[in-house]
Parts: structure tokens; C-alpha cells; sequence
């Protein structure tokens, strides 16, 4: 099974609060909504078609939380809650030991072992979505086969990046490019191995 990671990012890399300030998730946070004013039904039908293509999510803590109130009512939600809540999630997490919202696995202990358990099944996806702490553990231990970013054209200028400042280096072979009429740009890369860097000489 393929691991992808899905995320909309700032610019300058801000993966924090896209839908808006929240207080229990981004405490003292007050840049968050920044996707918002964009308006760009193309760019968001572009990402629901991202939610909806997947065998399975894996999810972090706080984004579990946040998505089971918010998507888990389905309620004229444009798709998005249909998306999540019809198919399996596996939560990361060392609290939660009985989820409610529906289709939903605990993952807890040695998570790189079950996570290769999951991408050891045969075809399909599971892809992390909003969990950006989940995205870049993932990457540290190299279990991410492919990157998806919807990079908005805004600077916030603070709060949590989806790339820490150091950290591993990754070879990104670029799969699908869009561009949106409001500048928002979709990137698409497979991840693998290490880039190759220009001799001293």
C-alpha cells in the first residue's frame, strides 16, 4: 500500500491552522484561516478528489480529534465527511485506546512496525491528511512513498512548519503539477533516496 501525505501549506512552509484559529489545537496561534479567503472551488474540489481516492487515512492524535467533530457529522459538509467517515482510519496515538467515530484503529507501541504492516498490503493508498506532526515523523523514518502539497500564495511569517530546519534530505522526482486561478499551486513528487549535491570544485 502506497503512504502518501497530503497538505496545504503557506509559502513559507506554515502547515498550522489553514481553516482557521483553534484555540485547543493551536494555542496562542492567531495567523490561522489563511486558506480561506482564496475561494477557489477548482483548488477545493482538486483536494476533495484527494480524499476521496484513498483505501484508508492515518491520522495524528489532535487531527483525529479535530476531523471526528467537525467531518464526522457529514452534514452538508461538501463531500469532505463522506470521504473520511466511509472509509477505514488509523489513529496515532498513545491516549486514545477506544475510538467511537466509525471504521477507526488504534495504532499505538511500535508504530513504524505497524505502519509498514499497513504499507506491506498489497495496492491502494493511505494517506495522512492535516496531521503535519505525523507528516514529518513519517518522513524522519522514511516510510512516505509520495508528497502531495497544495501551496497557497501567502507569507504568515510564523507558526509550525510541515519541514523541520534540519532533518533528512530526500530526492523528489515531480508526478502532477496544477495551477489554479488564484495562484494556488498543487505538487505532486514520489520521495526517494538521497538528492545529489554539486561538488566543492
Amino acid at each position: 500500500m502506497k503512504l502518501s501525505i497530503s497538505l496545504q501549506v503557506t509559502l513559507d512552509g506554515v502547515a498550522q491552522a489553514n481553516g482557521g484559529n483553534n484555540e485547543e489545537m493551536d494555542p496562542g496561534f492567531t495567523r490561522g484561516g489563511w486558506a480561506l479567503p482564496f475561494n477557489d472551488d477548482a483548488a477545493v474540489q482538486y483536494i476533495l478528489g484527494t480524499w476521496q481516492r484513498p483505501d484508508a487515512f492515518l491520522l495524528g492524535r489532535k487531527t483525529y480529534g479535530l476531523f471526528e467533530k467537525y467531518w464526522g457529522a457529514r452534514s452538508d459538509d461538501g463531500g469532505f465527511g463522506e470521504a473520511i467517515s466511509s472509509k477505514p482510519k488509523y489513529l496515532v496515538s498513545r491516549t486514545v485506546t477506544d475510538p467511537t467515530w466509525e471504521q477507526s484503529t488504534v495504532i499505538s507501541g511500535d508504530v513504524t512496525a505497524r505502519v509498514r504492516e499497513l504499507k506491506a498490503q498489497p495496492g491502494g493508498e493511505l494517506l495522512v491528511v492535516g496531521s503535519a506532526a505525523l507528516a514529518r515523523w513519517l518522513l524522519e523514518n522514511e516510510l512516505v512513498d509520495e508528497l502531495n502539497l497544495v501551496q497557497f500564495p501567502v507569507i504568515v511569517g510564523e507558526g509550525k512548519r510541515l519541514l523541520p530546519e534540519h532533518g533528512l534530505d530526500f530526492a523528489l522526482n515531480l508526478i502532477e503539477s496544477r495551477v489554479f486561478d488564484t495562484g494556488i499551486i498543487a505538487l505532486t513528487y514520489s520521495v526517494g533516496g538521497r538528492p545529489e549535491y554539486a561538488s566543492a570544485s
